[in-house]
């Protein structure tokens, strides 16, 4: 009885909350001058995956501060809702967010995993969000219509991972491995599904989980030349090292989870060499304009993966404000209709009735851990 009554006070507190937000739009609308704004940006900023969220922040930061300098009359103010990657807060900060009524667009979730739990509030509260980086296909399959999706998503991937392993590394004997989240077994479906009889051999770990015996012991004997893993840094990271411990001495493979520079560091140059990581996005150094070059220069650092669709993504809300969109119902409007080139990918945003990316403008790549970087290796072809 005390759960479905705090289910019920929790639902009318939303509610609450929608509400008042809606009447704040509703002012907007009536004539109401609607500046000093709030962008949420959503990911895991600080715990075991920072390495890969923190360039995204980074950059939807940048975009702001810039349009700022020139806008000083109606300014934009960037809002982290820092979920460390994990879908248990997802719910908390969701509702946090669409409870602020000058908040009129969401950057993120950065993960698939928390986009499940926060979208659906999004919904619920008319809030615009573009993510830049979550991947699972099934995120687009829930009616939303305050969903978009800054790149491809787990189904060209995952295919293209598995053209990457057949036709470049030539492998014939496969050991495909998922950390069971909402992205890494998705995609590592989608490569089974690429690669077929391949596969030689398929487990499972878990978040947290740090002794990897049984797998390695699983993938020695399998006789595979190839791992693929599904996952995140924090987990494969560890798998990586016990591998090559106990004898592994064949290719590494991954998804856009292990592209971040904590995987290369954590890792070690010995261990991570020669790794392999696909991405759905264009290596940032090939980034247009002064992109990077204005990135380093605030940050003291090369922009990251993901970072410049971060930019761009950031852009299109600002784009809407200076349209004289200072709504959510007017921004999630306007990206209906969008259609321009970031000024970072180069990429042409615009979007199909379910929020992806219109699959023209979907490009997957494959980088090399080498010397302690992530070299660009080659877009992999579509077919």
């Amino acid at each position: 009885m005390r759960h479905k009554l705090v289910r019920i006070i929790g639902g009318l507190a939303l509610a609450a909350l929608v509400a008042g937000s809606a009447a704040a739009c509703a002012k907007d609308d009536a004539g109401t001058a609607a500046c000093d704004l709030k962008f949420g940006f959503f990911g895991g900023v600080t715990g075991d995956n920072a390495g890969l969220v923190t360039p995204m922040r980074n950059a939807s930061a940048l975009a702001i501060d810039q349009y700022n300098a020139t806008n000083p009359a109606c300014k934009v103010t960037l809002v982290e809702f820092d979920s460390q990657g994990s879908p248990d807060k997802a719910g908390g900060l969701a509702t946090s967010a669409v409870g602020d009524t000058a908040m009129v667009a969401m950057i993120g979730p950065a993960f698939s995993g928390e986009s499940e739990v926060a979208n659906p509030i999004f919904e619920t509260a008319g809030l615009p969000a573009i993510t830049p980086s979550a991947t699972r296909p099934s995120l687009s399959d829930k009616n939303l219509k305050i969903f978009h999706r800054g790149v491809g998503n787990d189904l060209s991937q995952g295919p293209a991972a598995g053209r990457y392993i057949k036709s470049v590394l030539n492998a014939t004997k496969v050991f495909a491995v998922d950390d069971q989240s909402a992205y890494g077994a998705g995609l590592v479906d989608e490569v089974k599904k690429a690669l077929g009889a391949v596969v030689v051999g398929t487990d499972k770990v878990s978040e947290k989980q740090t002794d990897f015996a049984a797998v390695v012991t699983k993938v020695t004997t399998s006789g595979a030349a190839v791992v693929y893993f599904g996952g995140y840094t924090a987990e494969g990271s560890l798998f990586l090292k016990q591998l090559r411990a106990g004898g592994f001495t064949g290719q590494f493979v991954a998804g856009d989870g292990l592209y971040d520079a904590n995987m290369l560091s954590v890792t070690g140059t010995a261990d991570v060499e020669g790794t392999i990581v696909t991405c759905p996005c264009a290596p940032p150094s090939a980034a247009k304009g002064t992109f990077a070059a204005d990135y380093k220069a605030k940050y003291g650092a090369d922009p990251g993966a993901y970072s410049d669709v971060s930019y761009d993504i950031t852009n299109v809300f600002l784009d809407g404000v200076k349209a004289g969109k200072k709504t959510r119902a007017d921004l999630l409007a306007f990206l209906t209709t969008y259609n321009k080139a970031g000024p970072a990918s180069g990429v042409t945003y615009k979007w199909e009735a379910n929020g992806e990316l219109d699959p023209s403008q979907v490009l997957v790549w494959a980088f090399e851990a080498k010397n302690g970087a992530w070299v660009p290796k080659q877009e992999i072809p579509k077919s």
